[in-house]
């Protein structure tokens, strides 16, 4: 679906920040990528939507080069919710704001209309449609940036760290969302520190090391290969020390999971 082929890129000519960069995104998949602050995560992301170019490389998309495409145009099949997704914001309502993508591209009133009302009920905001975007709260504003994608029939989800900064239920509600998306057949890419979400949302990993891909599988074997993952900036999530403290036991992704078979287990003895 969406191919990197050698990527390098450096805000210094002569400073890489990565290079040799080579992945695969798969139809469907929901995938983390991670690594140390400053590794090139956002930049990655950044490249992939267009926002960035690189100095030597190539980004395919359906067997299609588009390396030198616009961000406008990619737009159209690559959604991206910014950190801080206020600042992808200039309309003066949230109907209006996600209405902008399709309007752009020529669709008529109601067919503009109709695809609003669609994504905003796809994103549980239909309620906020008059709401001023910059007074609503981070969560909300994150739904409207990913109903102006879904608008846009976008095909790919890239969000950028989305639950820092959230309470509990803020982040249940978000990961029930792009769950929910993804069944749908969205492609979903999540840059995230959030181990228990890594090891419990997302089926593979991406993980960014010195200057390239450190690793690359899935999100079970990071956490019980034979890796250095402070090296990486990363940790075994909660479920995952539990679980192997117990014999047996098994890898488990969440806590719900370490619970569901420890209780399974005791009842065994």
């Amino acid at each position: 679906m969406l191919e990197v082929n050698n990527l390098r890129f450096g805000y210094v000519p002569t400073m890489d920040i990565f290079r040799n960069v080579n992945f695969i995104i798969k139809e469907g998949e929901f995938i983390a990528i991670g690594g140390r602050n400053g590794c090139g995560k956002t930049t990655i992301t950044r490249l992939l939507v267009g926002l960035e170019s690189p100095a030597e490389g190539r980004i395919s998309y359906m067997g299609e080069d588009i390396t030198n495409m616009p961000a406008s145009k990619r737009g159209q099949f690559i959604g991206y919710v910014f950190q801080q997704p206020d600042r992808q914001m200039f309309r003066s309502n949230v109907a209006t704001e996600v209405a902008f993508g399709p309007e752009s591209l020529g669709y008529s009133k109601s067919e503009v209309d109709d695809i609003v009302a669609n994504a905003l009920e796809r994103t549980g905001i239909s309620h906020l449609r008059e709401a001023y975007p910059p007074t609503l709260r981070r969560g909300e504003k994150q739904r409207v940036a990913i109903a102006s994608a879904l608008a846009m029939q976008s095909k790919i989800l890239i969000l950028d760290e989305p639950t820092s900064g959230q309470d509990g239920k803020e982040t249940k509600e978000l990961l029930e969302l792009l769950r929910q998306l993804n069944a749908e057949g969205v492609t979903i890419l999540l840059i995230t520190h959030d181990m228990e979400i890594m090891a419990g949302e997302c089926s593979r990993a991406i993980i960014m090391g010195h200057q390239s891909v450190a690793f690359d599988g899935t999100t079970e074997e990071l956490f019980t290969g034979d890796y250095d993952l402070h090296d990486w900036g990363l940790t075994k999530p909660p479920s995952v020390e539990l679980s192997d403290a117990v014999p047996g036991l098994g890898y488990c992704k969440s806590m719900a999971e370490f619970k569901e078979r420890m209780l399974a287990h005791l009842a065994q003895k």
